[in-house]
This record gives structure tokens, sequence and C-alpha cells, in this order.
């Protein structure tokens, strides 16, 4: 079994759905999409795609600038990402201000704006970008008159944390989010761990029973944060709606997991002895899926919150 199967079995059965329940027709297949590709185009590992409003590097336009902030974060190694809010150039100091507000709860230690009219761009940090910088900017972000240019600058996480949740939070002021609207996504290739500064260890970002992508078997050891998961996730409107991933069915591949979350052949053989033990007699390669349904039929009876459907 490899992700394909799984993966088309599901889609088929979400098509059928829609198609007998909601006599709604869904793409042929459904986009597909890394996790990097999401973090890097949407701030999100369950992007909302019913809206464009897209997050663009702008580590080159930075350079060009004189603005010593942006200038620093992308030297000390973080990132100078924005977005594009279209049409909405007439927002008010105070708005710009709210949505600042908004930002740094995800940890964003400032917003940063630029207004694009038909005389040229506007703001108080505008001085620090030669034409060369701004043509850079207008570029990068598809600017146009009207619009409002909105920057991050941050280490990486935090970067996509604000601007991942300020473009849901302007679609929600733009009214960009419809009901009836159903934008699918699958999201592959999931880091396989991740680095729990708390603990100094890796951990694993679905469970260590999911299987590392073959090709990168020969860097489990060297450089674990490099490895992707054969991991799957079905969104919907910004919801996982469906999960899951091909397991890991080899006792040697299992063991090595196992060291790389820093756990002890001691304590394997005591928590998931029974496990290993099965592997020595050739289990066989195995996957699947799971459905959140209460989210799912949520979704598709246009309620907000999963208690009005569950009974």
């Amino acid at each position: 079994v490899a992700e394909n199967d799984v993966m088309n079995l599901a889609e088929s059965l979400t098509r059928n759905l829609f198609k007998t329940i909601l006599d709604r027709d869904i793409p042929s297949p459904i986009p597909r999409l890394t996790h990097q590709e999401c973090m890097d185009r949407y701030g999100s590992d369950r992007p909302d795609t019913r809206f464009d409003m897209e997050v663009v590097d702008l580590a080159e336009a930075a350079k060009a600038s004189e603005f010593k902030i942006f200038q620093r974060v992308v030297e000390s190694g973080g990132q100078v990402r924005g977005i594009n809010a279209k049409g909405c150039g007439s927002f008010s100091r105070k708005q710009i201000d709210d949505l600042g507000t908004f930002a740094g709860q995800f940890g964003a230690k400032g917003l940063a704006w630029i207004k694009v009219t038909d005389q040229g761009l506007e703001s108080t940090i505008v001085k620090f970008f030669p034409e060369a910088a701004q043509e850079l900017l207008r570029k990068s972000l598809n600017a146009e008159p009207g619009d409002l240019l909105l920057f991050v600058a941050d280490e990486k996480s935090i970067v996509a944390d604000a601007l991942g949740n300020l473009r849901l939070e302007l679609a929600r002021q733009l009214n960009l989010l419809e009901k009836d609207q159903f934008s699918f996504l699958w999201v592959t290739r999931f880091p396989l761990v991740e680095w729990d500064a708390q603990d100094k260890r890796y951990v694993a970002c679905h469970h260590p029973f999911t299987s590392p992508l073959e090709k990168d078997l020969k860097t489990m050891e060297s450089d674990p944060a490099s490895v992707k998961a054969r991991a799957y996730d079905l969104i919907l409107n910004g919801n996982e709606i469906a999960g899951g991933s091909i397991r890991i069915h080899q006792r040697s591949v299992q063991e090595r997991m196992f060291k790389m979350l820093g756990i002890s052949d001691e304590e394997a053989e005591e928590k998931f002895g029974f496990l290993l033990n099965a592997f020595r007699y050739g289990a066989p390669p195995h996957g699947g899926i799971a459905f959140g349904y209460d989210r799912l039929v949520a979704l598709m009876a246009g309620k907000e919150f999963i208690r009005d459907v569950i009974a």
C-alpha cells in the first residue's frame, strides 16, 4: 500500500458524499501541496484556499532597502514576508493598528505597512526604500493602487503564524469566507519530527509509527529535521477533515525511529515490545486514514460549531 492508494480511496468517498448529499461536484483530482509549500504560501499546514492573499517572501526587497530592521532580520537568518490586502488601501490608521495588535497575539513584534496609491507608495517607512526596492515590493506582491501591503519580520515560525492568521482575519473582515464554497486540498510530506526546545529532543509530528519517505531513511540519524513523513491530511476550508499515514512495518526502521526520539532500547522493549516482536514475523505494509466526521458534517451543513451536529 502506498499514499495514492489511501488518498484516492478517501477522495472517491468524499466526492461521492458531496455529490449524493449536496449535489456538489468537487475537483478531480483534489489539488495537492507539500507541507513546505503550504507554510511558504499560506503560513499554515491547513490553509483556507477559498481566497488568495498568499504570503510572499520579501528578502530581496529587504536587502535592497535601507530599512535596518528588515536587513538585520534577514542577516540573522530570519524572514521578511508579506501579504497584499487587495483593495484595503482605504483602511484607516486605527484599522491598521488593530491589525498590528492582532498580529502581536501570534508573536509578531510589529506589523509594517505601505499603502499603494496612484501617486506611489505611502507609509512612514517608504523613505527607507529606494526606487529599486519599491519596484521589488510592487512586483513581488503584485501591488496596484488601492492595495495595502503588510509585512512581518521575525523568525520563521512567528512570521508564518502571524501572517497565516492575519490573512484569515482579513478574509473575515472582507467577507471572503463563503460557507457554501468548498475548497479542498491534500497536504503531504509533513516533517517526520520536530525539535522540542524544552525537553531538548526530537518529538514525532504525527506519531512515532509514521513511516519516513524511503529516500530520507539515510539521513534519519545525521539530519532528523530534514526527514519527511509519508503522511497526508485532507483539508476543507481551512479545517483538517481527514488525516493518516503509511505506517512503519519493519522492525529495524521502528527501532531507528525510537532512537531518534530519545527512547532507549529498554524503554522501547517495555512500552512497545509487543509491536517490535510482531514485526519479526513479517507485518505487511499498511496505511490508513481517519475522518473527522463531526467537522465534515458541520461544514456540509453550514454550521460553525460541531456541537450543532454531533447528536
